[in-house]
């Protein structure tokens, strides 16, 4: 059989590129080592995603943000600050508002749980005519000018005219066709969890900076056990991030409420707690013959602005954009003149997007006072820049201009 696209990593970014894919016309093989059941474990596990507004719109277009089974919990403001563990934040602080912008939208992002997300793709991958899904199974991936050959785990084989690399940062294909990638660590860990909270966080973002790097509180949607759920990220130095994870969830709560703050009372951790390393990566070139790379497996990004998955779902618009013109034109998807504008159409997104995630970072894990205070009158200086505010907005939105 020829598929137009064979997709190898069905994560959030491969398997919505699929979607997209198959719903615009194309024949889209999915290939993935684990099992993709038409439904996942409903149990809560602590895990959300932000997706930012431009974001959404590929979901939508893919089918998956009405299949989602479990309400999502939008961001409608977001305050910025800087402090100490265990002191109160600045008096000098950024407030981003969505209500400031003539947009749609409604809200700057949404909280989605990724159970819920992970239900919505399942299903969606085994509802599509036009998608194939084998999983689990290996693939192994011969590439030539005129097209490409896939053998499979199970010895299905099959051509597709283009290969798209998603299996993340470690990805087996991009190493193959011989694309460098560029890492340098952050020396920190991500701790990722939800909390149960006393008082509602009427749909408000905190990103509060601190010296071991930034926390951040998320609003998601509640529920009947839970009506006020927020999620955390917390990034912590590596060498005390094991410590805080083997702490009992009294202990656990306190910790998270020192970085928090009072303004929603009393907290109290639900779900699974998952600790990640935090790195950077950059891939010099994301295509090759045959072969585009998105996702985790182009990019990796610190989390200090909620923007890696988001960054990835921007490689699936781009890519599908490019694909499902050239499929409607009668044109070959895998041609080098539509890889190399996917190519030239990410460059700047993502370098400019890892330039100032990196810089951010280094900026704000400083303790130092004169680096404090230049930063907090920073802070303060464009809380008060109406126009350079809703710039940003847009920005974190994934907004075009």
């Amino acid at each position: 059989m020829l598929y137009d696209v064979c997709i190898v990593g069905a994560g959030p970014v491969g398997g919505a590129l699929g979607c997209r894919l198959a719903a615009g016309g194309l024949r889209v093989a999915m290939v993935d080592r684990a099992a993709l059941p038409p439904m996942e474990h409903p149990d809560f596990d602590g895990r959300a995603y932000a997706i930012a507004a431009g974001s959404r719109r590929l979901l939508e277009d893919a089918g998956l943000w009405d299949a989602l089974p479990l309400p999502v919990g939008p961001i409608e403001r977001i305050r910025v600050s800087d402090g100490k563990v265990g002191r109160p934040a600045s008096r000098l602080f950024l407030h981003f508002d969505v209500g400031a912008l003539d947009e749609p939208e409604g809200a700057l992002g949404w909280m989605v749980e990724a159970r819920s997300f992970r239900m919505a793709l399942n299903a969606r991958l085994h509802g599509l005519n036009r998608l194939d899904v084998f999983a689990p199974a290996e693939a192994g991936v011969t590439r030539a000018a005129d097209g490409a050959e896939v053998l499979l785990s199970s010895g299905e084989r099959f051509a597709a005219r283009l290969v798209v690399a998603a299996e993340g940062r470690d990805s087996r294909l991009r190493r193959e066709a011989g694309l460098t990638a560029q890492r340098w660590p952050y020396r920190q860990s991500g701790i990722v969890c939800a909390i149960a909270h006393e008082r509602p966080h009427e749909r408000t973002a905190l990103e509060h900076f601190l010296p071991a790097g930034p926390f951040a509180q998320l609003p998601m949607a509640g529920n009947e056990a839970e009506p006020n759920l927020s999620a955390i990220v917390w990034t912590e130095r590596s060498a005390d991030a094991g410590h805080y994870m083997a702490l009992d969830d009294t202990a656990f709560g306190r910790e998270v409420a020192r970085r928090l703050g009072d303004h929603l009372g009393a907290v109290r951790p639900v779900g699974r707690r998952w600790v990640y390393p935090l790195s950077a990566m950059y891939v010099h070139e994301v295509v090759a013959e045959r072969l585009a790379v998105v996702g985790d497996a182009a990019h990796g990004i610190h989390p200090i602005a909620g923007q890696g998955l988001n960054l990835g779902l921007r490689d699936a618009i781009a890519l599908s954009e490019l694909l499902i013109a050239a499929h409607e034109a009668g044109a070959d998807c895998g041609a080098p003149d539509l890889l190399q504008r996917y190519a030239r159409a990410r460059r700047v997104d993502v370098i400019s997007m890892l330039a100032a995630t990196d810089g951010l970072d280094r900026l704000f894990s400083s303790d130092n006072a004169v680096v404090r205070l230049v930063r907090d009158v920073g802070i303060a200086a464009v809380h008060r820049m109406p126009k350079l505010k809703r710039a940003f907005m847009r920005q974190a939105m994934g907004l075009r201009p």
